[in-house]
């Protein structure tokens, strides 16, 4: 069931209760920074094995909600629970230097290194992690290539494979579509998709734009203003549901199987143009 987010309301469509089986719950969670209030009262659950978008432009909350889940930043108000034994994560925007000595395997296998309990793995159990996460990302052929020399598209790949060797039951990703070409972006997506479902991994990956992200998106958090509607997309991304969201009329127009959300000229909004690589002043 949708849930939707209102500034007056502290109650979701769904009931404030989270569902059992949840690996991640969003429970009215509103942030303060600086005197602003960043998120309000964002409301939203993955279950294992979901795909779920997390939609919106710069300056919508983002980062700031991923922040709080990997429990980096306290809400104000609200909580997250993780039922997993683990958090996966997939920063933004990470410079590899090219000149760097370090293979794509060595830093799939720096993800085991994290581990807060037990023994280093040996040799020979550790080099079969590597190999297995690099096999379940497609990124076995370029294992013993430098990280810095890899295109965008296959550095994301070892970034991914880092993130699950520890074998976490969430998965969060910030912007990793970011300067990526178009059949880079789809192959990113389509791993991500796959692995969801095979390892029943629940998946959190914030983007400018939800395009890409159709094909293989369970559900979409979308973020505006600080505030959040989330469900289906068909249910979320309309026009009544988003003019809601940020307060003002927004059109959602549908072109050749793509979505474009837009907003009138002048109005200030950041809303993102749903077309491939372009985006609303701002944004």
């Amino acid at each position: 069931m949708m849930t939707f987010q209102r500034p007056a309301r502290s109650k979701t469509a769904g009931g404030d209760a989270p569902a059992l089986g949840d690996t991640l719950t969003v429970d009215g969670v509103s942030v303060r920074l600086g005197g602003r209030e960043v998120l309000h009262d964002v409301r939203f659950a993955i279950k294992p094995g979901e795909f779920v978008g997390l939609i919106g432009s710069n300056g919508a909350g983002k980062t700031t909600l991923l922040r709080v889940i990997l429990g980096l930043l306290p809400p104000s108000a609200g909580k997250v629970r993780v039922s997993a034994a683990g958090i996966g994560y997939v920063p933004q925007k990470i410079q590899l230097d090219p000149d760097m000595p370090l293979r794509a395997r060595d830093l799939v296998g720096l993800g085991l290194d994290g581990q807060r309990f037990g023994i280093p793995l040996p040799s020979r159990a550790r080099r079969k992690r590597v190999d297995e996460m690099l096999r379940a990302v497609g990124a076995e052929h370029i294992g013993s290539a430098r990280v810095g020399n890899l295109s965008g598209g296959e550095q994301q790949r070892i970034l991914i494979a880092h993130a699950l060797i520890s074998r976490p039951g969430l998965l969060l990703l910030d912007e990793p579509l970011a300067n990526l070409d178009i059949a880079s972006e789809q192959e990113v997506v389509a791993l991500l998709g796959r692995i969801a479902k095979e390892q029943q991994i629940a998946v959190l990956i914030s983007a400018h734009e939800m395009n890409p992200l159709l094909p293989f998106m369970d559900r979409v958090v979308y973020l505006a203003a600080g505030r959040a509607a989330s469900g289906p997309a068909d249910e979320v991304v309309r026009s009544e549901v988003l003019s809601e969201l940020y307060g003002r009329h927004v059109d959602v127009i549908h072109v050749h199987g793509r979505v474009l959300v837009v907003a009138g000229r002048g109005d200030g909004l950041e809303i993102p143009l749903e077309h491939t690589g372009a985006h609303a002043d701002g944004a």
